[in-house]
């Protein structure tokens, strides 16, 4: 009898120590200055000598947690919430409580939490749409550098003549529009002023290659929008120029039927002057060019001198003054 029950007493204390080598930890986690559960918190169970994390969970509707099959060993269990202090929490199992019941965990809120996020966004640098493409310059380092030429030259499908007129597929006839309305300093065939806006200044650059009845019937070739960011630098800036040509020249003898004669050289001399200043209201353009070439068909020398003032209102009021001798 006697040993019978020191087997049965054997028995159940190897059971009990079996039993032992797995704890569970379980508790609820609320709000210190609400009393309020906090639900959706996370915790994670390290070990006390690699902090390794051994496993973990998240808090529950009510704030509870519970994990089981947990070894027995020494541990460490970090409980963390966006916007709350961080708790740690030694743990040493062992003893014969398989169950670990931390109680109320009380969290703190942090007193480094964010008031707000911003987001940010950026324009993409080239935007498509069925009539036209956009080119950003905000963002855009290379082509923010220099004048709207500068930067024109860089864009597919834009080429500039030996005159400095813009060419959109091939031809010149461009209308350049500045915030969606026409101007005589970048209108029709006349388009160096734009050397004089620098690309700091501008937002982004619209291509129209098919125009509506609605823009400048001059204009078949495409549109040239060009959109002013809001804020413009203002001050002085301005460009010097010369332009040479060389071409042939024939000269028709007076006592021959055919208009075969002699060639001579042909010079074609064009200095320019380009000024640009803007203050906050207003915008001043001066444009001045002395064009010095050989005519037909009498050899005379032929001087042409041309300027135009502009000056531009924000909304495009513009008084204008040229002359050509």
């Amino acid at each position: 009898m006697i040993k019978q029950t020191l087997t049965v007493l054997i028995l159940f204390i190897s059971f009990f120590v079996n039993a032992q080598e797995t704890i569970t930890i379980t508790g609820q986690i609320i709000d210190q200055e609400t009393q309020e559960t906090l639900p959706f918190v996370s915790v994670s169970i390290n070990d006390e000598a690699t902090n390794a994390i051994v496993t973990g969970t998240i808090s529950d509707d009510n704030g509870r947690f519970e994990i089981k099959d947990l070894k027995t060993g020494k541990y460490i269990i970090n409980i963390t919430y966006l916007g709350f202090e961080t708790i740690q929490r030694k743990i040493a199992s062992g003893g014969l409580n398989p169950i670990f019941d931390l109680g109320k965990i009380e969290l703190k809120s942090s007193a480094e939490a964010l008031d707000e996020v911003t987001i940010e966004a950026k324009r993409a640098t080239v935007n498509s749409a069925l009539d036209k493409k956009s080119f950003s310059l905000t963002d855009n380092v290379a082509q923010s550098g220099g004048s709207v030429v500068d930067a024109m030259k860089t864009m597919p499908g834009v080429a500039f003549d030996q005159e400095g007129k813009v060419v959109l597929r091939g031809s010149d006839k461009v209308v350049v529009l500045i915030d969606g309305k026409q101007s005589s300093l970048t209108g029709f065939g006349n388009q160096k002023g734009l050397s004089n806006i620098p690309a700091s200044n501008i937002e982004r650059i619209e291509i129209i290659n098919n125009p509506s009845a609605k823009y400048d019937a001059n204009g078949f070739a495409g549109i040239v929008n060009i959109i002013y960011k809001k804020e413009k630098q203002t001050g002085l800036n301005g460009d010097v120029g010369l332009s040479f040509g060389l071409g042939a020249l024939s000269k028709r003898k007076q006592d021959t039927p055919t208009d075969y004669g002699s060639f001579s050289v042909n010079p074609k001399l064009i200095p320019s002057l380009n000024l640009n200043y803007r203050t906050d209201k207003l915008n001043y353009f001066l444009q001045s060019e002395f064009i010095i070439q050989e005519a037909l068909p009498n050899n005379e020398l032929q001087q042409e001198i041309t300027m135009m003032v502009v000056i531009s209102f924000r909304k495009f009021l513009k008084i204008e003054d040229s002359f050509v001798p």
